[in-house]
């Protein structure tokens, strides 16, 4: 009986034992299964991703500009594959020497921190990894041994969800630094001013001390001293471990030799400001692609220093002709690549609209876009730049324009007045290739499509009726380098969410067009340097045009040379006008300063004419095709597919009365001894103001009284009023303050007479103006010469 009580008692132990066991092997499998669960149900430290301050980058990759994060930290994206190899080596060897081998714990250094600890009496040494940190920096706890079991914890969690590289990424991003700078490329940026990528010893083993003290060890004349020794500590301990650069390879320094070397560099005493360069177009930038971290222009930073240089040492000069704001572009016509943009004179400056980004504010062109309607007309076979052409005052229904100065040549060859910036031959130019067409074609190549319907456009876009900014007036001279296919200026490299433009637009102008204009436009030298061109001979290696708007509000120079296309515009963005804003002056200078530092011709090829180029014989006076009646021929090169086939419009074979001179026709010259002789006919309008006096031109003489020819050419030329034309008088303003001119021009010699409805109100000399005050009513007007010759005008005039 005893045996069997025995043999039960322990037999009954034994299954305790064994349920205890499995018990508590069921709850150890349950609770490592809850463990494992827990890390991926509970959620992650919200801060492991905060807000990164937006960057914007020179083409080299150097920081240009910082913006602050959404929190008001500094904090650049940092990542780990772009910081130099010697720090993360560093890092490694000081904060976690298992780093790459560790579950988030070390249990290592837990055991050789505990033994230490205990021995000491004291806490001598830590057991935290960089993940630990991460959890320590993401969510910040009390020092506490429950905070302790916490971080340990989340840093197996965070090594379950997150590789190593990652984990490295997040922990360079947090890194303290002091005041509110974060993550170690700001860091290296306010401490050394340059990116984390290329570091010295003693920048690493810097950036290494400040994160253990942040507040009593970033740089200021209060903490030199604790932040000196304690990187010369951290510098040393690395050093004997050979984890730190001993200087250049081949000097190969011994430990004592790379500390002396590092405790020689002073350490900084204060911190830089951020970069905060190109902020016009790094604004620009940022409201465009607001979540992008970085954003990478191809801007080269020494065109743009440049750039602003020169705007810096013009400031003077511009704001001396009247002009408030600046603005530059340069844009690499061959890759589109904007490499310098200066929107004003200051953007930190608290002076009116110099925040405002000028490159991108659309302005009156002003005569900038003549070179693109003479190419135009190139290619519809309307014009070519030896055509001589009228340069007189002219009336297209109400609308006169007028030549910058008010004078007028008579007669002017087409390649002069673009260098010259005539307006009158220009108006009629467009006039003749239509207004639709030249604005379609600017539109292909970049420009904005004027608003309102086709019936709307006129004839003053060939004088500056077109905006565009200076941005878009770069894409459009970049097809005059490009054989008349323009290149969509491009402002970034690389950026979240950046759109990719296509490489060119298509061509809207023939090679051979675009040729022929840059041959014009490489004739003229610098304005302060006029003859310099005529003195080492051939072109220019620079094509450039100016250009000024009404009122004198922009004024604009905008060229290209072997490399770049640069555009300076100068005016004032509250449309206010300037003294004396024009492009020669304003914006002229400015241009070739910038554009020769940048754009070194010397030794440069000069592009050879187009296979679609011939030369063709021409008259010499009026550049069109010879008549027989044109003595005198020279060859000019013209485009082979749209020859302008016009023929001179002004050489006649007349016979002329030897003896009186005058000019006859078979049907009067009855028993006259006459002589076939060559003439100019010039226009009534022109003779006004082209002087033949001097030269060999002889313009044609008046025709025989018996011969009536009233009718064979236009003897009076009527430039106001315009006909058939409704006048509005101001209400409240007197009549006589509301005059209208009559202006008219004789062939002959005498005065003209002016008649209105009958009544003759005034005799005045060819070319002199007479004034009329206006009544209410239809009138018509009538003036004549002393050979009988009238034009007729009718003017409605309303209340």
């Amino acid at each position: 009986w005893a045996r069997r009580l025995v043999s039960w008692w322990i037999e009954g132990k034994v299954m305790n034992l064994r349920k205890a066991f499995k018990l508590t092997s069921l709850l150890i499998a349950l609770g490592a299964v809850a463990f494992y669960v827990s890390l991926w149900v509970v959620p992650l430290p919200e801060r492991l991703h905060p807000p990164t301050s937006q960057t914007v980058e020179y083409a080299d990759g150097r920081v240009a500009h910082v913006f602050l994060a959404d929190d008001d930290r500094w904090r650049i994206e940092t990542r780990h594959d772009q910081v130099d190899p010697d720090y993360i080596e560093a890092l490694i060897a000081l904060e976690d020497k298992r780093y790459w081998s560790h579950v988030g714990v070390d249990p290592i250094a837990v055991m050789r921190a505990t033994i230490s600890n205990a021995s000491s009496g004291r806490v001598v040494s830590g057991a935290s990894t960089i993940t630990m940190q991460v959890v320590r920096m993401a969510e910040p706890r009390p020092r506490t041994m429950r905070s302790k079991v916490v971080e340990s914890y989340r840093a197996i969690q965070l090594e379950r969800h997150y590789s190593k590289e990652e984990i490295l990424d997040i922990y360079l991003q947090l890194l303290p630094y002091g005041e509110n700078y974060e993550g170690l490329e700001t860091a290296s940026q306010v401490y050394f001013g340059h990116d984390a990528s290329n570091l010295g010893p003693a920048e690493i083993a810097t950036l290494l001390a400040v994160p253990q003290a942040p507040q009593a060890r970033y740089p200021s004349p209060q903490n030199e001293e604790r932040l000196e020794n304690a990187r010369n500590q951290i510098a040393a301990k690395l050093l004997k471990e050979g984890a730190l650069p001993r200087g250049m390879a081949s000097e190969r320094l011994s430990d004592e030799e790379a500390l002396e070397a590092i405790e020689e560099r002073p350490v900084p005493e204060r911190i830089r400001p951020m970069p905060r360069e190109i902020p016009h177009l790094a604004y620009r930038l940022r409201g465009q692609y607001p979540s992008a971290e970085r954003l990478t222009t191809p801007v080269e930073r020494t065109t743009q220093r440049i750039a602003e240089r020169m705007v810096e040492r013009h400031r003077s000069n511009i704001e001396r002709l009247g002009g408030d704001h600046v603005g530059v572009v340069v844009m690499d016509h061959r890759t589109g690549e904007l490499k310098a943009a200066v929107g004003n004179f200051d953007y930190y400056s608290d002076e009116p609209g110099q925040k405002m980004a000028s490159f991108d504010v659309r302005r009156s062109t002003g005569s900038l876009l003549k070179p693109f309607l003479l190419a135009r007309a190139i290619d519809k076979g309307v014009a070519t730049p030896s055509h001589l052409v009228v340069d007189a005052p002219v009336d297209f229904g109400g609308y006169r324009p007028t030549n910058y100065g008010g004078t007028y040549d008579g007669l002017v060859r087409l390649d002069e007045a673009l260098q010259r910036s005539l307006n009158i031959p220009f108006v009629e130019m467009l006039n003749r290739v239509g207004v639709d067409d030249f604005l379609m074609t600017l539109n292909r190549l970049g420009a904005p499509y004027p608003e309102g319907p086709p019936e709307a456009h006129g004839l003053s876009y060939a004088v500056g009726g077109i905006a565009a900014s200076p941005m878009e007036v770069a894409t459009l001279f970049s097809a005059f380098t490009r054989r008349g296919q323009s290149v969509p200026i491009r402002r970034l490299e690389s950026g979240e969410g950046v759109r990719v433009f296509p490489t060119t637009l298509s061509a809207q102008l023939s090679p051979e067009s675009v040729w022929l204009v840059r041959q014009v436009m490489q004739k003229t030298d610098r304005p302060e340097f006029r003859h310099r061109t005529l003195l080492r001979g051939g072109l220019s290696p620079y094509g450039w045009k100016t250009g000024t708007s009404m009122g004198f509000r922009d004024a604009w120079t905008v060229g290209y040379g072997p490399r770049y296309v640069v555009v300076a515009w100068a005016g004032n963005l509250d449309w206010s006008p300037g003294r004396q804003l024009v492009g020669e002056k304003a914006a002229a200078p400015l241009f070739f300063d910038i554009l020769e530092a940048i754009d070194p011709a010397q030794g440069r090829e000069y592009e050879p004419p187009p296979k679609g180029v011939t030369s063709l014989e021409v008259c010499s006076f009026s550049g069109h095709l010879p008549t027989p009646a044109c003595e005198h021929t020279e060859e000019v090169k013209m485009r082979r597919k749209s020859v302008a086939v016009e023929p001179c419009p002004y050489h006649v074979h007349v016979d002329v009365d030897i003896e009186t001179g005058e000019a006859v026709t078979p049907a009067c010259r009855g028993d006259r001894q006459v002589e076939a002789r060559t003439f100019v006919d010039l226009p009534v309008a022109v003779q006004r103001f082209f002087d033949v006096s001097g030269s060999t031109v002889e313009t044609l003489p008046d025709y025989a009284r018996e011969c009536n020819m009233r009718d064979r050419r236009a003897t009076i030329d009527v430039t106001s009023p315009p006909h058939d034309t409704v006048v509005t008088l101001m209400r409240g303003l007197p009549t006589s303050d509301q005059m209208i001119p009559l202006d008219a021009s004789g062939a002959h010699s005498g005065r003209l007479n002016w008649f209105v409805d009958g009544r003759h109100i005034g005799s005045v000399r060819s070319g002199e103006r007479l004034w009329w005050e206006p009544e209410p009513g239809r009138w018509e007007f009538v003036v004549t010469d002393s050979h009988g010759n009238a034009q007729r005008r009718v003017l409605e005039v309303r209340q």
